[in-house]
Parts: C-alpha cells; structure tokens; sequence
C-alpha cells in the first residue's frame, strides 16, 4: 500500500544515469521508448517494489491484530499501523536529501537495511510482549516504505514525457506481485513461534528486505554529479499554490487517505464480526493484489481517456467500495469492497502521480516530489489512526459512510480544473 516519492535534482546536483537518459530520451522526442539501460532499471526497480512492497500488507493486515493483543488501551490498536504510515510521511524529505547528496541508489540501500532491522525489532517486541517496541519497529518500516514509494518517481523521471505514466504503471506492477507474497508470509508464518503468534511474520518481512538489497545494488544510478543546470526553479511555494499542484495533491491525499482509513480497519472488523485472521489477510491479499493488478494496462488507459477522467474514475470507484461495504457483513461485502477500493486507488493515485509530473520542471522534481508525498503520507497516518478511534467508536458504516462526501468535492476539483484547462487552450487557439 502502498501508492504513491522524491525524486532526484539535477539542479541539485543528483544527477544519475538514468536522468541523463531521460533527457536524452525527451529530446528525442515525446513517445521515445527506453532505452536498454533504462528498461534493466525498471526491471531492477520492478523487483525490488516486489519485495518492498510486502512489508506493508504485513504490517496492515496484523498492526491492529498486534496492538489489540499488545496494547490495554482499544483505542490505541491501530497505532502500529498509523505509526508505519507516519514514519512514511516524515522520512520523505530525509530521503529526499540523501538522494541529493548521495544517489538514489544508496538511499534505498539504506532503506532495505532499516527494512531488515525494523522487521526484528518488530517481532522481538512481539515475543516480549512489548508493545512500544513493537511501535518502533513499525515506525523504522517507514523509511523504506518511503524510498519504496518514490520507485515510481525514479521510474517516471528516466521516461519521456508521454512514456511516464506507463513507467509509473510498470514499476507498480512489482505491488502485484507484492501482493501475493506479503498476506501469504502472514499466513504461513504467523503460528511459526507458537509462544510469540505473528512474530515470525515480523521475521519474515526483515527477509524480504534483506532479498531486497542485492537487487538495489544492482541499479546502475551513481552518485550524484556535479551540478549541470543552474538555479533550483521556482520557489516552492509558488509552484505549491498553481492550481494543477493542488488539484493533484488533493486527489492523491483523498484517494490514497480514504483507502488507508479503510484498509486500516477492515480486518479489526472482518474478525470483531467473526470471521478468521486467515480470512481477514486474504481480505488484505485481495484487496493488494486489485490495487496493483491493474498497473498493467492503468498506463494505456491513461493515453486512451486522460489523466483527469483517469483520476475521476478511480474516485467513483472508491466511492462503490463504499457501497458494497455497506451492503452487509458476509465475507462478500468485506472481499468486495476492499477489491473495488484498490481498484479505486490504483487508478486514482497512478492518475493523481501523474498530473504531478506535469506541474514541475527538471531542476524542481525533487522538492516538488518530496511535498507531495508528504503531505500524502502525513494524511494517510492520521487517517490510519483515525480509523481505529472511529470504529471503535461509530463503527464500520460510519467509517465507508465518511467517504462519500470527500470523493464528491474532489470530483468537483477535478471538473473545475479541466473546465478551466479546456477554455485556456480554446482561447489559445
């Protein structure tokens, strides 16, 4: 979960190989394919997302679980889950600035290593019943959730313009495969240590990151280089305030925040209405594997219908999640809202992520990227904690009811701006 971070500068001074391919590639023309260099990237970035991108389901789908068993305080179950998502949120700039000064590649080196040592942490607090020190093992799991979210960013900037939302499509493909391995290392592995349940889980998502790091060594993305374009852009207030940035921003915060605040709850609610743990993670495996299968034709839908209707139509989805979640308990209403709402998010947030990349030049991405995800990720941690206050306390129609209202003002944004849009190029024409 695993959307959508900051990306290197060259007017920084990051500039790596498959920057400078971009360039070229844009040069070349607007529909240039990658070039082989860039495609062992993708691949490499691809896998790497495969791996990565597991540690969230894990941490999703037994953060609650663990809290409830660990912590006195019911109110405070989803606190792992919403400290994971924090740790996202504040460990974007940080990787934004090693990024800078150190390349991408060592920065996701170092997020793989936080990746193995969170997971241990994680299940050492779990088998002494420490519910703090299970918290800080979900915390430090999101600094390499930070870097794995800003693969589609790394992705998107080797592309030519109309290649990137294909590119950011392709990488989040690896969250399909993500999708399969995270639930089913719960499944397998969460009765491993008998005297510590869900621990091995923990165990196992400290393997997956250690997987993880020869495929991330193996990128060709060098140390920064020395600076090639002068000036840093525009002040990053001013590109914060265009109206495109904040249409953007605003749909990838609604559609990537309402799909944590109910991924966050469902299988606290899919067990306290008396179905199984198994049953809730295949829930969690359902619902990954729909937000990221369709990551193999979301790029082409993309060139086919546009980035706006793209991001309205995930929306709309989000909202039928909704629907379906308040049609009844059975496993179908659970199964099936969580399966439309990943479709809605997919298609929702690789839509949003892609009218970002319009709304900077090269020598602004980094900046731009890290504001953008943290403010997408700092709203996903409120809205995980939120969650868990909220079905507690109003329960789960409250929780899809909420739901309703955001999608139709994001909606409306979205029509206001293509509105505005169509009208500006009519006079220019």
């Amino acid at each position: 979960m695993s959307t959508p971070s900051p990306a290197t500068t060259a007017a920084a001074g990051t500039t790596d190989s498959a920057s400078a391919s971009a360039t070229a590639s844009a040069t070349a023309g607007a529909d240039a394919a990658p070039e082989p260099s860039q495609r062992r990237n993708l691949h490499l970035l691809v896998a790497a997302q495969s791996l990565g991108g597991a540690s969230a389901p894990i941490i999703i789908s037994l953060g609650g679980l663990v809290g409830q068993m660990l912590s006195t305080n019911p109110a405070l179950s989803t606190l792992p889950v919403s400290l994971y998502n924090l740790g996202v949120a504040l460990s974007t700039i940080p990787a934004a600035l090693i990024m800078r000064r150190m390349g991408r590649r060592m920065a996701y080196l170092l997020g793989a290593m936080l990746g193995l040592v969170s997971g241990l942490i994680a299940a050492w607090g779990i088998a002494r019943s420490d519910f703090m020190m299970f918290c800080v093992g979900t915390t430090m799991a999101g600094f390499y959730g930070a870097c794995v979210q800003s693969y589609r960013f790394a992705a998107a900037d080797m592309a030519a313009p109309a290649w990137r939302p294909q590119a950011i499509s392709r990488v989040m493909v690896g969250g399909l495969i993500a999708a399969v391995i995270g639930p089913q290392v719960v499944i397998w592995t969460r009765d491993a240590l008998p005297a510590a349940p869900f621990a091995g889980s923990f165990f196992g998502q400290a393997a997956l990151a250690l997987l993880a790091v020869p495929l991330i060594a193996m990128l060709r993305i060098p140390p920064p280089a020395a600076v090639t374009t002068s000036g840093s852009g525009r002040p990053l207030s001013e590109i914060a305030m265009t109206p495109k940035f904040m249409v953007a921003v605003t749909a990838g915060v609604v559609t990537f925040g309402l799909m944590s605040f109910v991924m966050t709850a469902a299988p606290i609610a899919m067990v306290g209405c008396g179905h199984t743990v198994g049953e809730a993670a295949l829930g969690i495996q359902w619902h990954v594997l729909a937000m990221f299968a369709p990551s193999l034709f979301t790029g082409r839908l993309i060139a086919a219908i546009g980035k706006y209707a793209m991001t309205a139509l995930g929306l709309v989805l989000i909202a039928a999640a909704a629907l379906m979640s308040l049609g009844g308990l059975d496993l179908f209403n659970f199964w099936g809202g969580l399966v439309l709402l990943g479709v809605g998010w997919n298609f929702g947030f690789i839509g949003a992520t892609s009218v970002v990349t319009d709304c900077y030049r090269p020598e602004e991405r980094a900046k731009v990227q890290a504001l953008n995800d943290f403010l997408v990720f700092g709203t996903v941690a409120l809205s995980s904690f939120s969650s868990g206050r909220m079905l507690g306390a109003a329960g789960w129609d409250a929780i899809n009811l909420m739901m309703f209202p955001l999608v139709a003002v994001v909606l409306v944004m979205l029509g206001g701006l293509r509105w505005h849009e169509m009208r500006v190029a009519g006079r220019a024409a």
